[in-house]
């Protein structure tokens, strides 16, 4: 009797040892399998770009326009967010928050895109004044233009038209810092965005 109790011992060990081995995990199989598989190096894969920061230019109607850095695979409404967000009342329906954003892009909340730089001498025809990405003429554009420019506000913008009825207009755009709260850092993100 007392060999049966140590054989029936035995076989409850054994059996509890078999239940409480260690099992190979599925995700071995694929491991196995991308080892066999080139790779790319880490400098030029999509590692090495997700690792990097995302630098943007956030202008327009938000509360602290300006470059911000986020991390790789951040939204325009992460970078919308670092500048502070959008000021009360702007809508952003047109805005594709959700959309991944492109390291040194920039994002206009609120208004027009900014018009890119002038073209050289010599280059193609300059755009219509008035026409989408044309620089804004500071002496007959309404308050309502001017507000769509990035750090510029109803406020703002109603200073800049007081200004251009006191001294009969603007003969330069270098007087735009003339006006109340046009500083040096808001004049250099304005200039080339307005004419005379």
């Amino acid at each position: 009797m007392l060999v049966l109790v140590g054989v029936l011992a035995a076989l409850v060990a054994a059996g509890y040892l078999w239940l409480a081995r260690p099992r190979p995990q599925p995700a071995a199989p694929a491991a196995t399998a991308s080892l066999t598989e080139p790779r790319p190096t880490l400098s030029a894969g999509p590692a090495a770009a997700a690792s990097s920061p995302v630098v943007v230019h956030v202008l327009g109607k938000v509360k602290h326009p300006g470059v911000v850095t986020l991390p790789s695979g951040s939204r325009v409404a992460e970078a919308v967010k670092a500048a502070g967000g959008v000021r009360p009342g702007v809508k952003t329906g047109t805005l594709n928050l959700a959309r991944p954003l492109v390291d040194g892009e920039q994002i206009p909340v609120g208004i027009r895109a900014p018009s890119p730089p002038p073209p050289p001498p010599g280059g193609a025809t300059p755009t219509a004044p008035g026409a989408p990405g044309a620089p804004l003429d500071l002496n007959a554009a309404t308050p309502d233009q001017l507000d769509d420019l990035p750090g510029v506000g109803p406020v703002l913008a109603q200073r800049i038209v007081a200004y251009r009825t006191q001294h009969g207009g603007f003969r330069s755009v270098e007087q735009l810092q003339d006006v109340s709260g046009i500083g040096a850092h808001r004049f250099a993100d304005l200039k080339t965005m307005v004419r005379v």
